[in-house]
């Protein structure tokens, strides 16, 4: 089963996604955007950026949790992981967007 996006507005009225993987689990969240079309140009941006292993970079929190960011080609972070305990599980994060990030399936959730 593969994953998908799924597009949502906040109580603020701005847009985010998520990419959630094919166990339900999201894997990759955006940050907020004024406009829907800002918010589908992020996914389109993941799509385009997730399959490069040099555009994820792996971070440690100040509580030493271990996560990661997926960036554009201009260094603007795209979308950030949850908090993992560990760095192989991070690891295992990124291997499941570069697995996922390429779909199509978007689930509009903002109407």
């Amino acid at each position: 089963m593969s994953g998908w996006y799924e597009l949502s507005k906040s109580d603020n009225g701005q847009y985010r996604f998520k990419l959630v993987a094919g166990n339900g689990e999201p894997i990759l969240s955006s940050e907020q955007y004024t406009t829907l079309a800002a918010a589908k140009n992020g996914i389109e941006s993941v799509q385009k950026n997730c399959l490069d292993a040099a555009r994820f970079s792996k971070e440690t929190a100040t509580n030493g949790k271990a996560y990661f960011n997926l960036k554009a080609a201009n260094h603007q972070i795209i979308g950030t992981s949850q908090m993992y305990a560990s760095e192989a599980s991070r690891d295992n994060g990124i291997e499941s967007v570069m697995k996922n990030g390429g779909t199509d399936k978007i689930k509009d959730l903002t109407a």
